[in-house]
């Protein structure tokens, strides 16, 4: 991975609260085996109780309307970078295998994103995500 790393997420502004949460929870998950670097060490308590590695860089969390989310999402796969995605029909899914098909039946053009999450070079990041809000 990049040296300077930069890990963002964009979840569309209409979804209701229920759906932003589950989108911005489940997609940084797809990072942790696609590009290991970008997880850190495992922690421990005080106790010495281990705790699972967590992603090592912080991840922005962005919001805008349909067609921005569109726009970023392309610009993010056109300059590279390692996208992770969430549509409108995994909503209705219950598992990984009914996700995994509710993306593979629809072109990359025609996917209805509830958010994606990107991780990469951070100029590289920061031009896809260039027109997109901070969430509040």
């Amino acid at each position: 991975m990049i040296a300077a790393v930069k890990i963002a997420l964009a979840v569309r502004q209409d979804l209701e609260t229920w759906q932003k949460l589950n989108v911005a929870a489940f997609l940084p998950s797809g990072f942790a085996n696609a590009e290991p670097s970008l997880v850190g060490d495992q922690y421990l308590d005080g106790d010495g109780r281990a705790y699972p590695p967590m992603l090592a860089h912080p991840v922005r969390v962005f919001t805008g309307d349909a067609a921005g989310i569109r726009r970023s999402f392309d610009r993010a796969i056109s300059r590279g970078l390692l996208v992770a995605v969430y549509t409108d029909e995994m909503f209705s899914t219950m598992t990984d295998v009914d996700n995994r098909a509710a993306v593979e039946m629809v072109t990359t053009a025609d996917l209805s994103i509830a958010g994606f999450a990107v991780a990469g070079d951070a100029k590289q990041v920061d031009k896809a995500f260039d027109k997109l809000a901070l969430h509040e």
